[in-house]
């Protein structure tokens, strides 16, 4: 059988050794899993056809085996009848059944060998789908997780929307600056402006102050000279 030939170089894979010199390990791993699988479907099957075969060959020894008893039997009668010509056949058949029975042995021997062997194959070649498979999964897993990070890198690049927000809101920063350096600028201006407002009206009551102030002392002036506050008014004469 083929794949019973093929049994040392199924047992000797390592698929850890193999994935390490992948250079590309998706593409190898999608490969190799359907040349597994491929063998799984052919031990199924040779399995099948391993085990029906060691049943035959059972049975076929169990046959041999009590013809063998039963030829013996009868020569040990024959032997008791006095017939030693009986007795010989019997014994010689029974050499023929012998060497028919050392023959269907090894049969049966190379039929539990490889039914051994088609049970081993297939643990190795079940374990082998499924550690490529949780392989195949952890690598899916790291190539979702790197498009996803490309995609954040392009999203966060200068042409990105995240980028453009990112100047638009440091153009809104310079016009919010501005406009308080302006808002800044009219706050001065109104302060000043109010400044000169008040000096105005300061020398405008301080003008009354003082002409009220001359005045009352031109007042004084005439009532020491004994003239009365309207006296004078007018000029000199």
């Amino acid at each position: 059988m083929g794949i019973i030939s093929r049994f040392k170089d199924i047992m000797a894979s390592n698929i850890n050794a193999l994935m390490d010199k992948w250079e590309d390990p998706e593409k190898m791993i999608d490969q190799y899993l359907r040349n597994l699988e491929k063998d799984l479907n052919q031990i199924k099957s040779e399995t099948a056809s391993v085990m029906a075969e060691e049943k035959a060959s059972k049975r076929r020894l169990d046959d041999c085996e009590a013809e063998i008893a039963k030829m013996d039997e009868y020569a040990r009668k024959a032997v008791t009848s006095g017939d030693d010509a009986a007795a010989k056949s019997f014994l010689s058949r029974k050499a023929d059944l012998t060497s028919q029975r050392d023959l269907l042995q090894q049969q049966y021997t190379l039929a539990c060998e490889n039914s051994i062997k088609m049970k081993e194959m297939h643990d190795k070649v079940v374990t082998d789908i499924s550690a490529l498979k949780s392989k195949r999964d952890q690598l899916k897993a790291k190539i979702k997780v790197a498009e996803t990070q490309k995609k954040i890198n392009n999203l966060t690049g200068a042409g990105s929307a995240v980028g453009n927000m990112s100047k638009f809101d440091e153009m809104e920063e310079k016009i919010n600056r501005k406009l308080d350096e302006a808002d800044a600028m009219a706050t001065l201006n109104g302060v000043t402006d109010t400044s000169s407002s008040l000096d105005a009206l300061t020398a405008k009551y301080d003008d009354g102050a003082k002409a009220t102030a001359v005045d009352d002392e031109l007042a004084a002036l005439k009532a020491s000279m004994g003239l009365s506050a309207t006296e004078g008014e007018g000029g000199t004469n």
